[in-house]
């Protein structure tokens, strides 16, 4: 019997032996694919979280230099911000609190860069999107027109088309185009939620293109409708 098991095993050791001589070195190169990608995963979520937590500190940097208003150093930790973790949310939130600063500091040249550069480069289309926006608003300060049109144009996030609507017919009625201006106004009214307050700004701008929106007449109506009986 037990020369029999022998005989068993040593078969099996030889049928073991053919194998790994014909494919040893695919199921070697296997194994090493293998720990190379779970050892390429852990690093890359290790150096997601380093780089995070690294992007927050400065973050925090910057917002307490943008609440001392100084502008000098806003615009400096934001310049290492986005050279060094560009790709974060940090750089993007970041590159919209220094372009306030900014803004609010009178150096404009300054801001329209930097939101130029999170227009362009964030990651997320909403940072984009409130970017294209803020910047179509200097543009439209320093009657630069056709260039805050066309910021507007590229601000495509989903949910922002009723202030992009709202923007857009701004910078129409300074090109001296109402009836475009109010067709504009009318989307973004019609867009927005009657809940938001903003809102009524916009109906403020239709009435006075004497535009103003049929329920929100009625509205008026019905008041003064009160007042009198009152």
């Amino acid at each position: 019997m037990a020369t029999h098991l022998d005989l068993e095993e040593q078969e099996q050791l030889d049928a073991v032996k053919q194998f790994w001589k014909r494919h040893g070195n695919l199921a070697t190169w296997l194994l090493i694919a293998a720990l190379v990608a779970y050892s390429g995963w852990t690093g890359w979520n290790w150096w997601q979280r380093e780089q995070a937590t690294q992007a927050s500190a400065m973050f925090d940097e910057l917002d307490k230099a943008a609440q001392a208003a100084d502008v000098d150093k806003v615009a400096r930790v934001f310049g290492d911000l986005k050279a060094r973790y560009p790709k974060t949310a940090f750089a993007q939130q970041g590159g919209l609190l220094a372009a306030k600063v900014q803004a609010e500091k009178g150096r404009t040249d300054a801001a329209q860069a930097t939101l130029d550069w999170v227009g362009t480069n964030a990651t997320e289309t909403e940072y984009r999107t409130i970017a294209r926006l803020r910047l179509a608003g200097l543009l439209l300060d320093n009657k630069k027109y056709d260039e805050a049109l066309k910021q507007l144009d590229a601000a495509s996030a989903a949910g922002f088309e009723p202030l992009v609507a709202d923007r857009r017919g701004d910078v129409l009625m300074a090109q001296g185009k109402p009836d475009d201006a109010k067709a504009s106004y009318t989307k973004a009214w019609q867009g927005m939620d009657a809940r938001i307050e903003y809102r009524r700004l916009i109906e403020a701008k239709l009435a006075a293109l004497g535009a103003a929106p049929l329920t929100a007449t009625v509205a008026a109506d019905a008041a003064a409708d009160t007042g009198a009986v009152k």
